[in-house]
């Protein structure tokens, strides 16, 4: 049984009328009248009672006309779901962002692109929680469930104020932060991630949650933390390059495999092999 043998019946069963319903439904008699013979056939039931002046439902028609009508305006509800042109996208940490929105919208101008600018405390942008489409991150983060599309990789460096001792390094080891005070994440924060941002070793210092808390906290107080090289962080700070820790990937990281999602993924991957 198909929706569109369905909506025939319907428009039948409300005009009263197979003429008037074929108009309705921009078609000719014949093959409407066929159409709804065989819905009787595989139905084994009788469904109208034909006259010359038109059709009545029969109990069982009646019956099929209510559970039709459920039916298709259930399944236009879908249609309408899955035809929405809006995609969520969470973002943290990458200067590229701007790139890629303008290759998006060219490619999709009816888009409508919503964004969650994500804090350090979850880089899947909320993701996990259903907040986010997809989420354009860094990593390392625990993929598990995830699916994920590494971008590039960024060489990471110790962010220090421009009067620190080593802030004129040309490049410094985990070893030699040793006794610095590092940035924490809340409680909760994903493991993988918060190691990392720490140089692979356990640390004490104050919780943030945002990049300016970082920038303040170094400021203010001297608290080492890391960022990828090339960001410009202002001529008050410096940011070291550290040889023993591993580039930061910049990666995509999505749940569903719908269109418009496949979409993005495409975008940004031609985005980011150009730059």
């Amino acid at each position: 049984m198909e929706l569109r043998t369905l909506r025939y019946f319907v428009a039948v069963a409300e005009e009263r009328h197979f003429g008037r319903a074929a108009q309705r439904l921009h078609m000719s008699q014949p093959p409407l009248s066929r159409a709804i013979r065989q819905l009787e056939t595989g139905l084994g039931t009788t469904l109208l009672h034909r006259s010359p002046a038109g059709v009545t439902l029969t109990e069982s028609g009646h019956t099929l006309l209510r559970e039709a009508k459920a039916l298709l305006e259930h399944a236009d509800r879908i249609k309408a779901t899955l035809a929405k042109t809006t995609i969520t996208v969470g973002i943290l940490g990458d200067n590229s962002a701007a790139e890629l929105a303008k290759a998006f919208r060219d490619k999709h101008p009816d888009v409508e692109i919503r964004i969650r600018e994500a804090d350090l405390t979850d880089p899947t942008c909320g993701l996990r929680t259903n907040q986010v489409d997809i989420a354009l991150t860094r990593g390392p983060f625990d993929t598990n469930g995830l699916k994920t599309l590494v971008l590039r990789q960024d060489p990471i460096g110790a962010v220090l104020r421009a009067d620190d001792p080593l802030a004129n390094k040309t490049h410094l080891t985990t070893d030699d932060l040793d006794d610095r005070v590092w940035f924490q994440f809340p409680e909760g924060t994903d493991e993988i991630w918060q190691s990392f941002w720490n140089g692979g070793k356990p640390r004490q210092g104050p919780t943030v949650r945002a990049v300016q808390e970082c920038v303040q906290s170094v400021l203010w107080n001297g608290t080492v933390g890391l960022a990828p090289l090339g960001h410009d962080l202002g001529s008050e700070l410096r940011v070291v390059a550290i040889q023993d820790l591993p580039p930061s990937p910049v990666v995509l990281a999505w749940t569903k495999n719908d269109a418009l999602t496949r979409a993005f993924v495409e975008t940004a991957t031609q985005v980011y092999r150009s730059t």
